[in-house]
């Protein structure tokens, strides 16, 4: 199974099956953040590009790690040192940054719909960091409790879903690769039984 659209604006849409896929594949990942080898190649050669609007530290640097540990080309952009304090437009930012052959643009913006603006205008897959008034759909509460639920058999609103964990799910958007072929031979204890069908 894959997700059905190239880019992750957040969970309202998906199906219960794509949103089991990315908290089964989060879960098949979290013993790598455990190893002293924090990296697996899942996502060499291609190119994420990090564009903030707006001040993050967790966020902004989660999606870094999560980036370098699937072995991406990972670069932040600061609209505080770009073109965008010159007027250039979200859009043609965003195309610019496209022309240079980016595969994701994780996008941070104050105005709601911006990832999904960009989403329908660009190629490159889109996630939403985070857009003003919207979810931040690595973080949003309803996917907290299903996925401790489905770990420890109780539920824990304090634990969340660590962004760079749902960084698995990216060989699936926008490159619709199966994730149980893709990530495989990188999953704990050879991944068959930690990876969905």
């Amino acid at each position: 199974m894959s997700l059905s659209s190239k880019d992750l604006l957040g969970i309202k849409g998906m199906s219960p099956e794509e949103i089991r896929l990315v908290l089964d594949t989060a879960a098949s990942f979290k013993d790598v953040s455990e190893r002293d080898i924090k990296k697996v190649p899942a996502l060499r050669g291609k190119t994420v590009i990090n564009l903030f609007y707006e001040p993050s530290t967790r966020t902004r640097t989660s999606f870094e790690l999560a980036g370098k540990r699937l072995s991406a080309d990972v670069l932040n952009i600061s609209t505080t040192t770009s073109s965008v304090v010159k007027g250039e437009t979200l859009l043609d930012t965003a195309r610019n940054i496209e022309a240079m052959k980016c595969d994701v643009l994780i996008l941070r913006h104050p105005c709601s719909g911006a990832p999904a603006f960009l989403a329908s205008r660009l190629k490159s897959s889109v996630i939403n960091a985070g857009d003003g008034f919207h979810e931040h759909p690595t973080v949003r509460p309803s996917i907290v409790p299903s996925s401790t639920s489905s770990r420890s058999g109780k539920s824990s609103e304090r634990s969340r879903v660590v962004p760079w964990q749902l960084w698995a799910t990216l060989p699936t958007v926008g490159w619709h690769a199966r994730i149980s072929t893709a990530l495989r031979p990188w999953a704990p204890g050879s991944g068959s039984a930690a990876l969905p069908r």
